[in-house]
């Protein structure tokens, strides 16, 4: 009988059963994939990510894999740039982009030595109830024999396609509907940095360098373009840099030599679950999805599966009801994360921006210091407040000279 078992050992999972088990709790971790291994993945973690990663004692081991650090954002949107980067966040003034196959295997191997029993290479095919009570999983490793284990609680933590999410009929809510798609690779023979760009035709570019010596290339279109683009992935994918960049367009046809396949990925609707009930919860992307464009996937991940842990804690520990506890970890994520949902589903349209939210980019992009700012808040540092509240807005306004009848907000 375990107090806790976790399905799924990546960004969400791991965390969660590692910070269970220095806490002294009984834990079993299983996942279907063997490590290490790689996933579909944005790579990139914000500051606000690596400060957790930091803490919990992990991200010197991200640096010693040789993982490129960032020290420099150049991103647009449909014109309007904001080049910098943020402030320091806990001490941390770089972004790692580190790829899955190394960063998973170190949250998995973190796990272990914490305590937590694995179990790779299992398939989950449903949870175990009692009395209307989620009281365990069952499943099989390759072609063996269906097992069962039990514990208090389940979390599942296996993405949005969770068969913990579906086994429990965790309901949806908050969706907004996907608006793009993404491919992505590994090129050589670049040293391009960290460019986050996106064009006037509902396209964008992202460029980040990655492990092994190459950079990592990816490009965003809407929906409608998905047919095209798979009819000729290398010509397409190479048209929306040329599009964009005209210039890094030349040097990646001269210059960039692709390592690896193509990666596609037409993920879900943007989207909150509900997150827990009698003895389950559900953590990652089986909980919340937003659009892979600002790529916040994995220090979410960090965040929520902190935020859980300590929650779960609290419950078997006797320190307040369990259903309390967890109720209480739901409403601090949907409460804490709704404002990068707001901003990502917005840019993730690749269309123009709402008047006010461009009047505000078009502003900060004046001043480096409100740049570096604004950058601060895309990474976790920084408040909404200390932009959007009305004495800061007026002050961005005035160094931006905005005139009084174009400021789109009343200040009275």
């Amino acid at each position: 009988m375990y107090d806790v078992i976790v399905v799924g050992a990546r960004c969400a999972g791991s965390p969660v059963a590692m910070l269970l088990a220095r806490q002294g709790h009984r834990v079993l971790m299983v996942d279907r994939s063997s490590f290490p291994s790689d996933a579909v993945s944005t790579h990139y973690i914000h500051q606000a990510g690596l400060s957790r990663l930091k803490d919990w004692g992990l991200l010197d081991e991200v640096i010693d894999a040789k993982t490129p650090a960032i020290r420099k954002m150049n991103f647009s949107y449909r014109g309007i740039e904001l080049n910098g980067f943020a402030e320091p966040i806990d001490g941390i003034d770089v972004v790692y982009c580190p790829r899955r196959v190394v960063l998973d295997e170190i949250l998995v191997n973190a796990a272990r030595r914490a305590g937590v029993e694995v179990i790779e290479g299992f398939t989950v095919s449903g949870v175990v109830s009692s009395d209307g009570r989620v009281t365990g999983i069952r499943g099989r490793t390759g072609d063996g024999p269906e097992r069962e284990f039990r514990s208090t609680v389940v979390v599942g933590a296996d993405g949005f396609h969770s068969t913990v999410a579906k086994a429990v009929g965790a309901g949806l809510y908050n969706v907004r509907p996907a608006s793009g798609f993404i491919y992505y690779s590994y090129f050589s023979g670049l040293d391009w940095g960290l460019n986050h760009k996106t064009g006037f035709n509902e396209n964008w570019i992202g460029t980040w360098p990655t492990n092994g010596d190459v950079t990592m290339l990816a490009t965003i279109c809407a929906r409608d373009q998905l047919k095209e683009f798979r009819q000729d992935v290398d010509h397409r994918f190479q048209a929306v840099f040329d599009d964009i960049v005209p210039e890094l367009g030349a040097e990646l046809r001269d210059r960039g030599t692709r390592e690896e396949p193509f990666k596609p990925m037409r993920y879900p609707d943007n989207y909150y679950r509900q997150a827990h009930g009698p003895g389950w919860a559900l953590v990652g992307d089986a909980g919340y999805h937003k659009d892979p464009l600002t790529g916040w996937g994995i220090t979410d991940a960090f965040l929520h599966g902190e935020l859980l842990a300590a929650r779960l804690h609290e419950g078997l520990a006797g320190e307040r009801p369990m259903e309390e506890a967890l109720a209480e970890y739901q409403a601090t994520r949907d409460e804490e994360s709704a404002g990068v949902y707001d901003y990502t589903t917005t840019l993730a349209e690749l269309t123009p921006l709402p008047p006010f939210l461009d009047l505000v980019l078009s502003s900060v992009s004046t001043s480096q210091e409100w740049t570096d700012k604004m950058l601060g808040l895309i990474a976790g540092g920084v408040e909404d407040h200390e932009i959007y509240a009305p004495d800061n807005l007026k002050r961005l306004f005035d160094d931006a000279g905005v005139p009084e009848e174009k400021r789109l907000y009343d200040f009275s």
